[in-house]
């Protein structure tokens, strides 16, 4: 698909300003959208949207198709009468630059117990829109609400740590479980349609404004969710649920022994049986979500990195052949020309690129791998092509000012390359590399908001591998520059992103 020309800017709701400790999908949002607007800015591009579990991070959820509770502005439920002022009158204290998950999670559970007491209390007017949203996606909807209400009642325990019955998923101990815990279920339920409605209201107004939303799709899913366990029979698992295989990526610029993520793998052939089912319901439920997907590890359609389960590195794998051409012209059987970025980072085979090329997805540029000798040239603005999305960095990435300042201090050839490069000598090279990646054919310019702000190492996101002090980081509004929406719109606008309209040329007879 073919994508206008346009700006946007990457940020994660969770790092959203905010009283409740986390951002949300209350009126710093919509405020967020405003600036994306006031900015010229067509596109907002976030994380995944589902319930983080692992180390918070949003790319190992416990659904592939849920979204995440603690997005849920408390104030929008007061709003409509499911809390009171006084609910959330006290509040602790929480940093205002870093997410605290344990005391985050407290609260907002503690708090949307109550919406769904008050919910109980009486019909309302909700009540018709919340059994809807229930039969329309209970495709997922049962499993995951199911799950998450046994892994409450089993305090958190892994799914592979329950009974064994309900590990095999018996039918007659399922059943039973599921009368002891009705009430712990349509909570559950009734979160997810919370999140729903106040996601919903936030896209359209995004999209009332002429602004996009790019959501990231991870291409596997988390060993310990709702998908795995409820279909075992699609992932790499034994029946009593035992991981046989994972996934990863080799040593690359990362890890000197690669990545073990631990996800379990497809088994393809069983997902060909009925036409790729569950991944075209996967599509399809993002796309009510977001406006264009992300598609996280595109690399994995050609081949992907298998590693014995019991392997304590990703070192000891192989790569194995997966269907991505068969799976692609499936989905765009059933749902048509689908609106995808492919993330095609790390070493990419000349079969990748034709998988991405025959389907017309872009790719992805990193400003921060272009410069050095022992760097990859074609992240080098020159040799970008149209059909691509630019970035100066990612969320795997150290924010731009501290990259290019720790490689100054090194004293190797990146920062000097740069330097000559962008015949830039100045002390704002991340401002500099924003206004390539602006000027440069990419269709698709976007800029991390730590980048816009010019943070430093603390407002990094993530570092790959680790665990702990991820996925943290949140700004204030006092860290905005004054004129900083006056000044990027200026710069989308010079470098026509979007492109402005041709003007009719009127036809003059000649005497």
């Amino acid at each position: 698909m073919k994508f206008e020309r346009s700006a946007g800017i990457l940020l994660h709701p969770t790092s959203l300003p905010g009283k409740y400790g986390i951002g949300d999908l209350g009126y710093e949002a919509f405020r967020f959208i405003d600036f994306l607007e006031s900015a010229g800015q067509k596109l907002w591009q976030v994380f995944p949207l589902g319930p983080t579990g692992y180390g918070d991070s949003p790319y190992q959820c416990f659904s592939a198709f849920a979204g995440n509770p603690l997005l849920i502005s408390p104030e929008k439920l007061v709003n409509v009468g499911l809390l009171t002022k006084n609910d959330i009158g006290r509040l602790p204290h929480f940093d205002e630059k870093k997410i605290h998950y344990e005391k985050v999670i407290e609260l907002k559970r503690n708090l949307l117990q109550k919406a769904f007491a008050n919910f109980q209390k009486e019909e309302n007017k909700q009540t018709g829109a919340f059994e809807n949203f229930c039969e329309s996606n209970k495709i997922w909807l049962e499993d995951f609400a199911f799950f998450m209400a046994l892994k409450d009642f089993h305090n958190g325990l892994q799914w592979t740590k329950w009974d064994k019955a309900l590990v095999l998923r018996d039918s007659y101990s399922l059943e039973k479980w599921k009368d002891k815990l009705c009430g712990e279920i349509n909570y559950h339920k009734f979160s997810q349609f919370l999140f729903f409605k106040q996601w919903k209201e936030l896209k359209d107004y995004a999209n009332s404004k002429g602004i996009k939303i790019i959501g990231d799709m991870p291409i596997f899913i988390a060993y310990d969710s709702a998908d795995t366990w409820a279909n075992k029979e699609l992932f790499s698992v034994n029946k009593e649920g035992e991981l046989e295989t994972i996934a990863g990526v080799p040593p690359d610029y990362f890890s000197a022994t690669g990545q073990r993520w631990g996800n379990p793998l497809f088994r393809w052939n069983e997902m060909e049986k009925n036409n790729f089912q569950w991944w075209r319901d996967r599509v399809s439920n993002l796309l009510q979500l977001v406006d264009i997907i992300r598609i996280d590890h595109f690399r994995g359609f050609d081949k992907y990195w298998e590693i014995p389960a019991n392997a304590p590195t990703a070192e000891k794998g192989k790569w194995v052949k997966a269907p991505g051409e068969e799976l692609f012209n499936t989905l765009r059987k059933y749902l048509g020309e689908l609106p995808i970025i492919a993330e095609d980072l790390g070493v990419i085979t000349k079969a990748v690129t034709e998988l991405r090329e025959k389907f017309g997805f872009p790719g992805m540029k990193v400003l921060q791998f272009a410069f050095g000798t022992g760097m990859e040239r074609k992240f080098l603005p020159h040799n970008f092509v149209p059909n691509c999305v630019v970035y100066t960095g990612t969320h795997d990435n150290d924010t731009t000012k501290s990259y290019f300042e720790k490689e100054k201090t090194n004293g190797n050839d990146i920062y000097t390359h740069a330097q000559k490069y962008l015949n830039y000598y100045g002390d704002d090279i991340a401002g500099e590399l924003i206004h390539v990646a602006y000027a440069s054919v990419a269709d698709i310019a976007i800029v991390p908001m730590q980048d816009i702000l010019r943070l430093g190492n603390e407002a990094r996101m993530n570092f790959p591998g680790t665990l702990g002090s991820n996925w943290t980081w949140r700004f204030t509004w006092e860290e905005l520059p004054y004129g900083t929406a006056d000044k990027y719109k200026e710069m989308a606008e010079l470098y026509e992103r979007p492109p402005k309209p041709e003007k009719e040329v009127e036809e003059i007879d000649n005497p």
